[in-house]
């Protein structure tokens, strides 16, 4: 299934979410003009890299940019390649929104960094040997699905379901959509560790696991600062005899 849309009308403006992926697209496009790209130098410098994280494996000097713990932030805005930018992209555009409208702007960063980083730690852990750098907003975009299906299951999404030379559009409730894809991220991965795949499924389901948790504490904080609103409106109302 691929999702086009979301029928989740928002109240304001997503900025934070237009800069997230102005940055990973800016970001994908530095890539693609550094020499290193090809070469894959550019990812052992600025991607994840269990080994060099947990137990300290240095870096080459010539390659050598930040220090590892600095790469948890770095690698969530760089991607491997151009249909791994533009998935990105396709979820974060549809489902970012609707969380950054609910907790706000400045909440939305931390939420969305803090997700990146226990997607990435997910990973490292999973295999603190590994000297394959990891890099891509999926960790993080993974958090943002996690804290949709929480706030909106019953929401409907358009998807296009490919059926061999046809295809149907649908909408199907969120929950459904993500709730799938939370559950295809545990069989690939249990397909590519046995294949050596490229793609950090651990990733993904520990941002998701973290977006759902975690927002239950970020909605919380919300309603407390808008139920406290409401009792001050109602304290300096002059016509409360009360």
């Amino acid at each position: 299934m691929i999702p086009l849309k979301d029928d989740n009308p928002t109240h304001s403006t997503p900025v934070v979410t237009y800069i997230i992926i102005g940055i990973c697209v800016a970001v994908f496009l530095l890539e693609l003009s550094s020499p290193y790209y090809k070469t894959g130098a550019i990812f052992y410098s600025w991607g994840v890299i269990p080994a060099s994280l947990v137990h300290g494996v240095p870096i080459p000097d010539e390659i050598y940019k930040v220090p590892p713990t600095v790469t948890l932030i770095t690698s969530m805005f760089m991607h491997g390649g151009f249909m791994h930018l533009i998935g990105n992209i396709l979820y974060m555009w549809i489902f970012a929104d609707n969380i950054e409208d609910e907790i706000g702007k400045v909440k939305f960063i931390i939420f969305y960094l803090l997700s990146g980083i226990a997607a990435a730690l997910t990973q490292v852990f999973l295999n603190t040997e590994s000297m394959i750098p990891m890099v891509g907003a999926s960790g993080a975009i993974g958090g943002v699905l996690g804290a949709y299906i929480v706030n909106h299951p019953r929401a409907k999404v358009l998807v296009l379901i490919p059926l061999g030379f046809f295809s149907q559009i649908v909408k199907i409730p969120a929950m459904f959509v993500l709730g799938i894809w939370f559950i295809l991220q545990f069989v690939n991965s249990a397909f590519t560790s046995s294949t050596g795949g490229g793609v950090a499924y651990g990733a993904h389901i520990g941002g998701f696991i973290f977006g759902a948790v975690a927002i239950l504490f970020f909605n919380r904080n919300v309603k407390r600062k808008t139920a406290s609103k409401k009792r001050s409106i109602k304290s300096k109302n002059p016509w409360d005899q009360n």
